[in-house]
């Protein structure tokens, strides 16, 4: 499959993922959005919960709609950690990034209009305006850079570790969306109140275009610690479950 029609499939995967899981955090996470007249609020919201299961599908989805085109990275850390672990050239790294940032601010840029478009307006307030990622103040829980750091790298690690086991040779054929949207979404339950979760770096930064200069200047952290965790999980992945024989043919 030719390099191009393999980007625009990424590009397409990415939008899908920061649009189903972002968009679904921003207009359906807390419905309604003002509190009913007996107190009660968010009765129909899908909250964590809901939230994580969007990730989860958007990725399960697109894996089979286009993963056999591209490969379904939709995730610049996936591409570094499918490079780590031998699974992918170093020379188509930098072209499928760019699909999927683009991707992620297509999306971005999309859910803003959208909420937007809202009777009595959208405002970019809240410590995670447009779903997007934080640490100190920016944390959901008010987890500090360190403790966000961590969390990232580790759940970047196990969820490359997923990725790469399951579209293992010797895995079941036909299972490995399953898996990794699941995975994705265990992802998501423990970590949204940490980071509100990226565990992809263009996820981050597609969203964070729109919601102002203190939210994008936290995105820094959310492409250096998932695309650590991927590189480490694709090392691991090579070095210690590799068949000997494969190793000896790389």
């Amino acid at each position: 499959m030719p390099l191009t029609k393999r980007c625009i499939a990424e590009l397409i995967g990415t939008f899908w993922l920061v649009f189903g899981g972002c968009g679904s955090a921003v207009m359906a996470a807390g419905f309604p959005y003002t509190a009913a007249p007996d107190g009660a609020s968010n009765f129909f919201g899908i909250g964590f919960l809901g939230v994580s299961l969007a990730f989860g599908l958007t990725v399960l989805t697109m894996a089979y709609a286009v993963g056999h085109i591209s490969g379904g990275h939709f995730n610049p850390a996936v591409s570094f950690g499918l490079w780590a672990g031998k699974k992918f050239p170093a020379s188509e790294l930098l072209p499928y990034i760019i699909a999927q940032v683009l991707g992620a601010i297509l999306a971005g840029g999309l859910i803003f209009v959208i909420a937007s478009g809202r009777a009595g307006g959208f405002e970019l307030s809240g410590s995670n305006p447009l779903a997007t990622n934080g640490f100190g103040d920016h944390s959901p829980g008010g987890y500090g850079l360190f403790a966000c750091f961590l969390t990232e790298v580790v759940l970047t690690f196990i969820f490359l570790l997923v990725i790469l086991g399951s579209t293992d040779s010797r895995a079941p054929a036909g299972f490995a969306p399953i898996a990794i949207g699941l995975c994705l979404t265990l992802i998501h339950l423990i970590s949204i109140p940490i980071t509100n979760t990226s565990v992809n770096p263009a996820r981050s930064l597609g969203v964070a275009l729109f919601a102002g200069t203190e939210l994008f200047g936290q995105v820094w952290l959310f492409w250096i610690a998932p695309i650590l965790g991927a590189i480490i999980a694709g090392f691991v992945h090579s070095a210690v479950f590799t068949p000997e024989y494969e190793q000896r043919l790389e």
